[in-house]
């Protein structure tokens, strides 16, 4: 028997309760062309409620803030505020009910994030929209509007400079089903000649309590770093092989809301 309306409904369903949560996690990203190559590290990623930001013991406080700054443009009060913001900029209406952010916190002070998820709800519960903010190492964020089939499966035109590889051409295949007891997305970058680069993120949902979140932090240490030196020591690796670097729009470090 088909487990095709199993998996659609599993799609629309967001994880229930408001109480933020921790996924250990592994992400890997797959280029195809030239040649394959393949990055991999462990991490961990925070979903939260942005209305809603975990309250955490002083002594952890450094491992865990979620700053405004660090999305959107920046300026807006509080996260929540930013992304009602960039909806409306879109003719969307500022989500009604409960919003799901998925993560990277700033460890110490520092903190990079090459996605971050928003899934809206309506006040009825029912997913209305997901929004990704993706961030490159350069300085610059750019957000895309999407509206995923019952499969979580969503489709947008690249907009926004990311690898130093690939220039800002073709368009992105997202799978970004709502986050429960098992996180499973996949990004692909589709360019004229065929697919490009494949990202996954899985991990399994844990309880983000004091002692979970100081087990991942001591396994992770810097967590954030980690994640954005291996990144520049791969283009590193790239480029020494001779892998021809694409120039830069004039935009690249200006944070965008335009889809």
């Amino acid at each position: 028997m088909s487990t095709a309306p199993a998996r659609a409904a599993s799609a629309r369903t967001a994880p229930a309760g408001t109480a933020p949560a921790l996924y250990p996690c592994t992400i890997t990203h797959v280029r195809t062309t030239p040649w394959r190559r393949t990055l991999r590290h462990r991490t961990y990623l925070w979903l939260v409620d942005p209305d809603r930001p975990p309250r955490l013991p002083r002594p952890l406080r450094p491992l865990a803030r979620f700053d405004p700054r660090d999305h959107f443009d920046g300026t807006r009060p509080t996260i929540r505020a930013g992304l009602d913001a960039f909806l409306a900029a879109h003719g969307e209406p500022p989500a009604g009910g409960r919003v799901l952010m998925l993560t990277q916190a700033r460890v110490f002070g520092y903190v990079f994030n090459p996605l971050t998820l928003y899934w809206c709800l309506g006040r009825d519960g029912e997913p209305r929209c997901v929004v990704a903010e993706v961030h490159n190492t350069y300085g610059g964020r750019h957000a895309y509007l999407l509206h995923p089939d019952e499969a979580g499966t969503a489709r947008a035109d690249k907009r926004f400079y990311v690898s130093p590889f690939f220039p800002v051409d073709g368009g992105y295949r997202m799978r970004l089903p709502p986050p429960g007891p098992r996180l499973d997305l996949t990004v692909r970058l589709d360019r004229p000649a065929g697919p490009a680069l494949t990202a996954t993120v899985r991990g399994t949902r844990r309880a983000a309590t004091p002692a979970a979140l100081l087990r991942l932090a001591l396994r992770h240490p810097w967590s954030t770093l980690v994640a954005s030196a291996a990144i520049r020591a791969h283009g590193i690796r790239l480029y020494l092989r001779g892998l021809p670097v694409q120039p830069r729009p004039d935009d690249h470090r200006t944070p965008e809301n335009t889809t």
